[in-house]
């Protein structure tokens, strides 16, 4: 792999043509100067001067790869001179909101490594289910269901993917019987977030075959956190998003109900950060969504909307 030193090296003997003026001018012995221009000629197999013992010169390789080297150190002198000023502008407030149950079970758990990542940053964190009005309320982000951030102008940007489940405790499912399909889920108690009705219909797909039922519950709430715990004291049967049961379905306190078939639910399968436009341009707010990216997505080839609007 071609250094910066080696660069540097080749850069400043082809300017001094001298390797004793090359190593004073970036402060090392002679011997290294000579080492990275080796370094460099067996990397690229090609030499880069002619020498002899009274002068030293360019070859027509090297004098043909000295542009490129040029342009390459200025390149990588801008990007540090970048990195430098996106790291002065670390610091300040970060408001945030998100989710309540996301933001409880996996935002909270993030948050710490975050700032000791970042001594001179500070985090203001709202957990809220309702809608917030972003710009009027100045928050910097608004975590979200994908499902509910189509906002108009802000920048949207995938930072977590969710997986639902549908799923039971072992006595319910002693009791009950385990659901072969889906059709069966009208007939059985099912658990969901309260909505505009005392009804609900779950939609969920496997290989070509769509399905939509209408399920019932006697329990109606606005937390999943609490639709979760009626799930585990076996009151019916849940869709709930992997971070919730994952652990239980692990312990066996929740066993999976028709798992070969894909939940579609109102919510969708995403956590979305929203910024306005003019939020997303500073450091911080960019910095902090890529380290959520990079915590839950596992990859920054996952970030190609980073950037979107709405």
């Amino acid at each position: 792999m071609i250094s910066s030193d080696m660069l540097s090296a080749f850069v400043s003997v082809a300017h001094t043509l001298s390797v004793g003026r090359s190593a004073i001018e970036l402060n090392v012995v002679k011997s290294v100067i000579s080492k990275r221009i080796a370094q460099l000629e067996r990397h690229l197999g090609v030499t880069l001067f002619s020498r002899s013992t009274r002068r030293i010169a360019l070859t027509a390789a090297g004098e043909a790869y000295l542009e490129h080297a040029k342009n390459a150190l200025a390149e990588l002198a801008a990007g540090g001179e970048m990195m430098l000023s996106m790291r002065s502008e670390l610091r300040g407030r970060i408001r945030l909101t998100s989710a309540v149950s996301w933001g409880q079970r996996v935002l909270c758990h993030l948050i710490p490594e975050f700032l000791k990542r970042h001594p001179d940053l500070e985090i203001d964190l709202v957990l809220a289910d309702r809608l917030v009005d972003v710009a009027y309320e100045r928050f910097d982000i608004a975590l979200r269901w994908s499902a509910s951030s189509s906002a108009k102008d802000l920048v949207a940007t995938p930072v977590s993917e969710i997986d639902w489940m549908v799923t039971a405790s072992p006595d319910y499912l002693a009791q009950w019987g385990q659901p072969e399909e889906p059709d069966e889920l009208a007939d059985r108690s099912c658990l969901f977030y309260r909505g505009h009705s005392r009804d609900e219909w779950w939609s969920m797909s496997s290989e070509s075959t769509q399905k939509r039922i209408k399920v019932q519950s006697r329990y109606h709430v606005d937390n999943p956190e609490a639709v979760y715990e009626a799930c585990l004291q076996g009151l019916g049967i849940a869709q709930l998003p992997d971070y919730l049961c994952n652990a239980s379905l692990e312990d066996g306190r929740l066993v999976r109900v028709l798992p070969e078939w894909v939940q579609h639910n109102r919510f969708g399968n995403q956590i979305t950060a929203l910024v306005p436009p003019e939020r997303m341009q500073l450091a911080r707010n960019r910095v902090f969504i890529e380290f959520l990216q990079q915590s839950l997505l596992g990859s920054q080839d996952d970030n190609a909307c980073v950037g979107q609007s709405a």
